[in-house]
């Protein structure tokens, strides 16, 4: 190791120590023990233009150990991509760009928000996923527009996770040669030495997936061994590669080197100074860089955008070579056109399941979408997620954009997240609804960055039937609906079904669910584009209704024929299709007074499903007919019918309320 290398490590360790200490809340273990890690990378390998952080063929670079933040923030700071010193001295504060674990979107150069451990190594599958397609896609000979490697930093913690074990097999079947994962093995979790939980041999394991495992057995100070595995890994094509370093949590300060003491905790005013000493830094100064640092990281980056404007000058050639495949590119990038989903796009036969409408909004959509990418854990044929004209991605077949996902939910979450973080792809992944469940930490973490991920969770209610209570989602709606940020939609048929793609595909800042039928759902003339308000009037009276029926999905076509029985019966009544709710309360008060207007407080929420959340729409006055219980194994239409969900039982309730 030279002198720059060592001083650049010595001042990511101080000052990541530094800025934890100063906000006396972090992780600093891991940014002292992983320092060499994460300087050989960006010193040597990472290709990121600091002046252009969006650059398209950049590696990726992911700090799936989100904990050790500071580690990033620190690097972000030395490379100038970013953060400032002052962002470093605000660790942890309100209103900074530098929170306590990486956040997308809030501070530059950051590529994923990589709360939950683990989370970040399906993220990084994704990202090396997406490369490997559009590398298939659009590289020629003499032309590699898309180039790049993801790397990612994990550590213990990540491992042991089981979202790390069901990407990370999934990226040894798919022979991603591109992603490099970077182990910081310290041995030491919260509780202490991961003996007490974790004696597994992971790099047999990472063998056994398929993986390129090497080891650096001294990775607190061996820069020149950690830049030869690196290099080594980039040569193997055919496999994802683990770097496995074996490091000292906490290294260069005695008193907690090794230790959970350091882990989760600053290390404290008297330890600084030792580890400053130790490191042979002035321990009167603080929050110092010098100059030789900074001048060897501007020296990188400047390397680094000499070679993004080699190949902004490479791609102008490409285009003049493969026009129509540049114009592919760009499109690949953009947001679909609006004018795709017209008339043709929300026609359909008649009656059917809306996850069979799905079907075939996804087939349409394959014809106009060319980034359209997506898969099923495993139940493409029950999902109806299937591109039919599209081969499916593989080792052999990287341009293929069907994706055979396997039976592995929460992985599949966070590989979605990561395809669409990447750039240029189109993401959606499906299973039945009650397995939402296993997807929800991702579902969640879409919503906090804000990613217009499609969720097509079919099988939505007790219509499951003979599967029983195990498969029949009841409390998944609410769940889902409560995650801010996220689209909850449960279509009435095949019209507010492609409502819901379009909102997705050109509206939605955060994921969108789908809750579709097994059953099948009659065809209305009154839906299409109107769902698109998220609820509107289905049927109605003259002037202000005495009671209004809200439905969604299955439980509109009760609605309806409630709707008819009681105007039969002399009622004024309204049917409210309300396909998302999210999308509704987003309305301007006036539309949604037209719709539930004030003046008519009798109203009645009918759906398949937990009631929880329909009382800020039925309020005080109105009822519900739902599911606050679980399900049974039986035929479904005997199962609605024992579980009241019968034109009979509403219209009774509807009395009821009407006479109150």
């Amino acid at each position: 190791m030279n002198s720059i290398d060592n001083l650049s490590i010595n001042t990511i360790r101080v000052l990541s120590a530094e800025a934890i200490n100063k906000s006396n809340s972090g992780h600093p273990g891991l940014p002292m023990g992983a320092a060499p890690i994460a300087h050989t990378l960006f010193s040597r390998h990472y290709k990121m233009n600091p002046a252009d952080l969006k650059w398209d063929n950049r590696d990726r670079f992911v700090l799936s150990a989100g904990h050790g933040s500071m580690l990033l923030y620190t690097m972000l700071h030395l490379y100038g991509m970013g953060v400032s010193m002052d962002d470093i001295k605000n660790f942890r504060q309100w209103g900074s760009i530098t929170p306590g674990h990486p956040e997308y979107g809030m501070t530059p150069g950051v590529e994923t928000s990589t709360g939950p451990l683990g989370m970040g190594v399906s993220n990084a599958v994704g990202m090396a996923m997406a490369e490997a397609h559009l590398a298939k896609i659009f590289n020629r000979p003499g032309f590699p527009v898309v180039d790049h490697y993801t790397y990612v930093l994990t550590g213990d913690g990540c491992l042991m996770e089981g979202i790390s074990g069901e990407a990370c097999s999934l990226a040894g079947t798919l022979k991603l040669g591109k992603l490099i994962l970077l182990y910081d093995k310290n041995n030491i979790t919260i509780e202490g030495d991961i003996d007490t939980a974790f004696t597994e041999d992971v790099g047999k394991r990472y063998e056994a997936y398929g993986w390129h495992v090497q080891h650096v057995e001294d990775g607190n100070t061996d820069v020149d061994a950690i830049d030869k595995a690196i290099a080594e890994a980039k040569k193997v094509t055919d496999k994802p590669s683990i770097i496995i370093c074996h490091t000292t949590i906490g290294y260069g300060c005695a008193p907690v080197a090794g230790t959970a003491g350091c882990h989760g905790s600053p290390i404290g005013e008297a330890n600084l100074k030792i580890l400053k000493e130790t490191l042979g830094f002035d321990t009167e100064k603080t929050f110092y860089v010098p100059e030789e640092v900074y001048a060897a990281a501007k020296a990188e980056g400047d390397k680094n955008a000499e070679a993004e404007k080699e190949w902004c000058e490479m791609f102008a050639k490409y285009e003049k070579e493969y026009p129509e495949l540049a114009e592919l590119y760009k499109a690949y990038k953009a947001k679909p056109a609006e004018e795709i989903f017209n008339d043709d796009f929300y026609s359909f036969g008649g009656a059917m399941a809306t996850r069979e409408s799905s079907g075939k909004v996804l087939n349409k959509l394959s014809k106009l979408i060319p980034n359209l990418m997506g898969g099923s854990a495993d139940l493409a044929p029950s999902n109806k997620s299937t591109m039919d004209d599209r081969p499916y991605f593989s080792a052999d077949c990287y341009e293929g954009s069907n994706i055979h996902f396997g039976i592995r939910e929460f992985a599949m979450s966070g590989i979605a997240n990561g395809m669409y973080l990447h750039g240029g792809i189109t993401p959606y992944v499906a299973t039945f609804f009650v397995f939402s469940d296993y997807l929800k930490h991702g579902i969640r973490l879409s919503a906090l960055m804000e990613l217009p991920v499609m969720y097509v969770l079919t099988h939505d209610s007790i219509g499951v039937g003979e599967d029983g209570p195990t498969h029949e989602p009841i409390e998944q709606l609410a769940a889902i609906r409560s995650i801010p940020g996220a689209y909850m939609w449960r279509p009435a048929d095949s019209k507010e079904t492609a409502a819901a793609y379009e909102f997705a595909l050109t509206k939605a800042d955060g994921p969108v669910c789908m809750a579709l039928s097994r059953q099948k759902l009659p065809l209305y003339e009154e839906t299409g584009k109107a769902a698109l308000k998220g609820a509107y009037v289905m049927k109605d009276c003259e002037g202000t209704p005495e009671i209004i029926l809200m439905g969604t999905g299955s439980e509109v076509e009760l609605c309806v024929k409630a709707y008819e029985e009681l105007t039969k019966a002399g009622r004024k009544v309204r049917v409210v299709s309300v396909p998302c709710m999210e999308l509704f309360d987003k309305q301007c008060d006036c539309y949604k007074e037209s719709v539930l207007p004030n003046a008519c407080r009798k109203r009645i929420a009918v759906e398949a499903g937990s009631s929880f959340g329909w009382q800020k729409y039925t309020g005080l006055d109105g009822d519900t007919l739902c599911l606050d219980h679980f399900g049974a194994s039986a035929p479904a239409g005997i199962l609605f019918k024992e579980f009241g969900f019968t034109v009979e039982n509403l219209v009774a309730k509807a009395e009821a309320l009407l006479n109150k």
